[in-house]
């Protein structure tokens, strides 16, 4: 295929509640859009590596520009044939995991449509339905989020993340477990402490998490393997995995035994399916995370995530739970307790909606040849 037209958008979208962490909090999200366009078809795909580089060393701007300023013009109306030859193309700009799926995840979008079959088929995936679980930032006080999980028990998630940093650790645990004291939970620590606080996540044991999410350095796999020799508790590595070769790492190192695999921080789904593969041969568990993205993003996820090591249930969430109005359309919902269908369309079926598109459009560039 050659494409003709590429359509770059960078957009806030306003959430529901502030989103925090231990790196910070977000009151919106930032994310790039990006629109493929052929002779007779177009794909969506969306890339969101938040406002700042908190989560990893990218930024909303940052990939804005790359892919308007260097990726796009590096494919524009050239003849590609899949997959692998646009990512060759892209292979002589370094690293910029989140700038590269931008385009990459259209292009899957795009190619499936042009080929009249789900993304999920095109990717190897079979599940008619995912199972997801619901995540909570740190809260104003412990009685509102206990509320949050029990609402969140009651509507059918079969677990639940809890964002987890100094002053909101430990406490925060028992007060859960307390209340608590059987159903699945797992922490996200966003890589904010340091091999000196191993006695803190001994103590973090005797609370039967799932696993610990990402608790060192972003970039870290030894730390991770000496800490994870030290506790009994799993550890999941997210920001730390950025590509098939440092997953090829982490597996000889033994620093994890859960993945979360998110497009954007992998570059793509070409990248998250080798990762995916990796793990299995390796016998590591994976999961599919979530940068909070619109149903575009979401609805991406949603296919990727019906391939067969995806055992534990991913972050991709209904988008009442964080947008009042979600930029995507139609809005994801699930179709059962816990559960969101996976889709029968060609490519995917969710793209943005012209009028909160507009509203939410900070920057906008077209690309033709």
């Amino acid at each position: 295929m050659k494409l003709r037209c590429i359509e770059v958008y960078y957009v806030k979208m306003p959430l529901r509640y502030p989103w925090r962490t231990a790196y910070g909090e977000d009151a919106d999200i930032h994310s790039v859009l990006v629109k493929l366009v052929t002779e007779d078809a177009y794909g969506w795909g969306e890339t969101t590596p938040l406002q700042a580089p908190c989560y990893s060393p990218e930024w909303a701007g940052g990939v804005y520009s790359l892919i308007k300023d260097f990726l796009a013009p590096q494919v524009i109306g050239q003849e590609i044939d899949n997959v692998e030859s646009l990512l060759q193309l892209l292979s002589c700009f370094k690293g910029n995991p989140f700038a590269k799926a931008g385009i990459e995840l259209a292009f899957w979008v795009l190619q499936a449509k042009q080929q009249s079959q789900p993304l999920h088929r095109s990717l190897g995936g079979t599940t008619k339905a995912i199972a997801v679980g619901a995540d909570f930032g740190v809260q104003d006080s412990l009685q509102i989020l206990i509320d949050k999980v029990q609402y969140a028990i009651n509507e059918g998630y079969s677990r639940i993340k809890l964002k987890f940093r100094y002053g909101w650790d430990i406490n925060m645990l028992k007060a859960i477990r307390d209340v608590f004291p059987d159903y699945p939970f797992h922490i996200d620590c966003n890589a904010a402490f340091t091999l000196k606080q191993t006695d803190l996540f001994q103590k973090v044991d005797r609370f039967d998490l799932a696993m610990i999410e990402q608790p060192l350095h972003y970039s870290d796999l030894r730390e991770h393997a000496f800490l994870q020799k030290s506790i009994s508790t799993p550890i999941c590595l997210d920001e730390s995995i950025t590509s098939p070769k440092v997953m090829a790492d982490a597996i000889q190192l033994e620093s994890c035994r859960y993945v979360n695999i998110k497009t954007g921080r992998v570059g793509g789904l070409y990248n998250a399916i080798q990762i995916h593969d990796m793990c299995h041969n390796a016998g590591i568990s994976c999961w599919v995370g979530g940068m909070l993205e619109s149903a575009v993003g979401n609805g991406i996820s949603i296919e990727l995530a019906t391939l067969p090591n995806f055992t534990y249930p991913a972050d991709i969430f209904p988008s009442q739970v964080h947008y009042i109005h979600d930029l995507g359309y139609p809005e994801i919902t699930t179709t059962a307790p816990g559960k969101i269908a996976v889709s029968s369309v060609p490519g995917i079926p969710y793209e943005p909606s012209t009028i909160l598109l507009s509203q939410y459009t900070l920057h906008h560039t077209i690309i033709k040849k």
